[in-house]
């Protein structure tokens, strides 16, 4: 099984931690597709709650590749950290 397909499929079963540990591995002995890994590391962070950790990953991987998939969840990342609705502060 290739290393994406396996941590999809951790992620599909939703065992985060062992996805994370998994992509952190081919992080550090990895030289090609880090892309890919920081997209993965993001996805993963942000379903963790650690949206600033998503974020940075995110951008770290398309500063690697500005076609990764990881530019279109940067930009429904910021979307989501950006909104502000004035109404719910003043019920």
């Amino acid at each position: 099984m290739d290393k994406f397909n396996e941590i999809e499929s951790l992620l599909s079963k939703n065992r985060l931690d062992e996805a994370l540990s998994l992509v952190d591995e081919n992080i550090k002995s990895s030289g090609s597709n880090l892309d890919m890994l920081y997209f993965y590391r993001g996805k993963i962070n942000w379903r963790k709650g650690l949206n600033s950790q998503a974020i940075t990953d995110f951008e770290h991987s398309v500063a690697l590749n500005p076609e990764s998939k990881a530019r279109h969840a940067l930009e429904m990342a910021r979307d989501i950290t950006d909104f502000f609705n004035p109404d719910l502060l003043n019920p």
